[in-house]
């Protein structure tokens, strides 16, 4: 079983990425390997953020 399985859609990492400013990293240096785990994290937080607004909706 693959252990590869995304929530997160590739669309939505990249917007917030790139609000965060950090999509040149993944783009240029070959994709999600390359950011920080801290990085990755403020990008979950992020994610979880946007969620939480579009449920108050």
């Amino acid at each position: 079983m693959s252990r590869n399985r995304s929530i997160m859609s590739e669309n939505l990492k990249e917007e917030i990425a790139k609000e965060l400013g950090v999509y040149d990293t993944v783009k240029n240096q070959g994709g999600w390997g390359n950011v920080s785990s801290k990085t990755c994290g403020n990008i979950v937080s992020k994610a979880i953020e946007i969620a939480n607004r579009s449920v108050e909706k």
